[in-house]
Parts: C-alpha cells; sequence; structure tokens
C-alpha cells in the first residue's frame, strides 16, 4: 500500500484548485489528515471513446488523489450505459449494445494513462455485480429512493417543464450509480458538477444500509473553444488529449481570451505569467502540449504555429 501523504498544503491544493464544492469539506479535510488510504471513486459510461480536456479535468484531480497516497477506484459503468447516463440530457439517450460498450471501454485506458499511474488504480466493471442481481434486488433498492426525489434532478424537471417525456428506466440510473458507492465502499467520489445528484444519492444510499456515507467533490465543467458551451466532440468545440501537438496546440489558440485563466486552473499545474492574451495562450498551449505529448513538444509545436500564421510560410 501507498505510503499516505498528510501535507496541509498539498492537502489545501487538491481542496481548492480546480475544485466547485466539496461536501462535507470539514469532513473530507479530516479524513485527509488522518493518515488513513481513502477510496476514491471515479465512474464512467463508455458512450464515446475519445477523451478530451474537459474530461481531462477530473483525471487531474484524481491524479492529485493518487500523489497523497489514496486508491483510485475506477468503475467503468458497462451494465449502467445500457441505461444511459441522463445528466445534462434534454432527452432520452440511446442505450449502447454490448459490442460498442467493450469497444469504447477498451480505448479508456489507453488514454487515462496520459494522467493516471494506471498501474495503481483498481478498475472494476459494475456488470461485476449488477450482473447477478434480480428483481427483487432491484425492488428493494428502489424503496429506499421516492419518487420526488429522484424527479427533483434539474434535467428531469426541465424535460417535464418542456413537456419531454422522462422514461422510468432512467429513474433507475442515479439508484444504481448510488449502489456502486455501496459495493465498492467509497469513501469518497468526485466527479463533474453535472454528476452532483447521482453522488448525493450515493451518499444517501449508503446511509440507508448503515454504511458512512462518502464524501463528493464537484469539478467544473470545461467550456470549449467556442467559449459557450461544454467541451464535447459532438459540439466540435474540443480539444483531445490524443490529438497531434501540432493540432492541440492551434485549438488553445483559439480559445477565447475571457478563459485564459479557467483553462490555465482547470487543464495545466502552472499560473498564467503574463498579461497579454496572446502570449498567455501560447504558454498554456505549450504547457498543454507537453503534458500529453512529452517535455519539449510544445515549444515546436508554438515555433510550427508561429511560422504557420504569423509568418504565412507553408506547413511543415
Amino acid at each position: 500500500m501507498a505510503k499516505v501523504i498528510t501535507d496541509k498544503v498539498n492537502i489545501e491544493q487538491l481542496l481548492s484548485r480546480g475544485v466547485e464544492e466539496a461536501i462535507v469539506r470539514e469532513h473530507l479535510e479530516a479524513a485527509l489528515l488522518s493518515g488513513k488510504q481513502l477510496r476514491v471513486k471515479f465512474g464512467a459510461d463508455p458512450t464515446a471513446p475519445d477523451l478530451h480536456l474537459g474530461h481531462a479535468v477530473a483525471f487531474r484531480k484524481l491524479r492529485q488523489f493518487q500523489e497523497l497516497g489514496h486508491k483510485v477506484v475506477f468503475i467503468i459503468g458497462d451494465y449502467t450505459a445500457r441505461i444511459g447516463d441522463p445528466s445534462g440530457k434534454s432527452k432520452t439517450r440511446p442505450p449502447l449494445n454490448d459490442a460498442e460498450i467493450a469497444a469504447n471501454a477498451e480505448t479508456y485506458f489507453a488514454q487515462v494513462s496520459k494522467i493516471l499511474d494506471i498501474k495503481n488504480i483498481e478498475i472494476r466493471y459494475n456488470s461485476e455485480w449488477f450482473g447477478k442481481k434480480d428483481m427483487a434486488f432491484l425492488l428493494g433498492l428502489e424503496a429506499k429512493f421516492s419518487a420526488q426525489r429522484i424527479l427533483e434532478r434539474d434535467d428531469f424537471t426541465k424535460r417535464m417543464k418542456g413537456g419531454i417525456e422522462v422514461y422510468t428506466h432512467e429513474m433507475a440510473y442515479p439508484m444504481l450509480q448510488a449502489y456502486d458507492s455501496v459495493e465498492i465502499k467509497a469513501d469518497i467520489e468526485l466527479g463533474g458538477t453535472d454528476q452532483k445528484f447521482n453522488m448525493l444519492a450515493g451518499r444517501d444510499l449508503q446511509r440507508h444500509m448503515g454504511l458512512p456515507e462518502q464524501d463528493v467533490i464537484t469539478v467544473p465543467l470545461l467550456l470549449g473553444t467556442d467559449g459557450v458551451h461544454k467541451m464535447s466532440k459532438s459540439l466540435g468545440n474540443y480539444i483531445g488529449i490524443t490529438e497531434a501537438p501540432n493540432v492541440m496546440f492551434g485549438k488553445i489558440m483559439s480559445v477565447p481570451d475571457a478563459l485564459i485563466d479557467r483553462y490555465y486552473e482547470l487543464c495545466t499545474d502552472v499560473k498564467r505569467a503574463v498579461e497579454d492574451p496572446r502570449e498567455a495562450k501560447m504558454a498554456l498551449g505549450e504547457a498543454i502540449v507537453d503534458m500529453y505529448h512529452g517535455a519539449g513538444e510544445g515549444k515546436k509545436a508554438a515555433k510550427e504555429f508561429v511560422r504557420v500564421f504569423s509568418k504565412h510560410e507553408k506547413p511543415a
């Protein structure tokens, strides 16, 4: 087991930079100072094969937990992907078939390894437990949640107000995700702000089942290169973590000036050092490209960018 680090400066950095909310902060801080190795849950439904800087915000925070000696438990929602997470969606998500789930899941960890120490995470598939459950289990699980509580979530209330149907299988999603926390005995669950309802459901279920409640950390959703919408491949406003250095650098240079500080905070470990927007984005691009492609690659991409877009020479 890795040695747990209880340095107050590192813990403060963990709980502040790039964190939207910590529930319950005082309890979580005490747990981090206790010297106990904590189990940090992160769940991902393999709905798409490619990861971008928006996804990386949470992974970078998980890496900080690893560096302090805690155990990251990465849950691939191969069972819950058959329902489709309704978080942030204005309509029912189409379920994935087994072949799509398997293909997407296979690509996840090659990309995640660019950020996490992949050899030191616990990887679980929630089909391990849900595949063995029966109707009696589901009815017992549903009995621990009220319909009013489930329908409180923003995604459902907005759809109902707009006359868009909410299907009963979608209501099961937060219950199943909550049960994942019970199964792995999570101390902490981490996710985007759009996952807050699901993660709090995990706290509720653990309490109902006589277990200690997990603490919850939410991280902000990164706006894409359009400066308007959450980063998303489907919207074309994304920066992929496996894109070629020159492509990645060019996309970073297209980020609106108003988002420069936010990108520094959520995508890097460094602070903005210059006021000039163009120079700040050049430094930002170098830092991010180095992170995903290796030291020195950012400077090469910057030189190519200047050569093509400032000097109007032909691309190499």
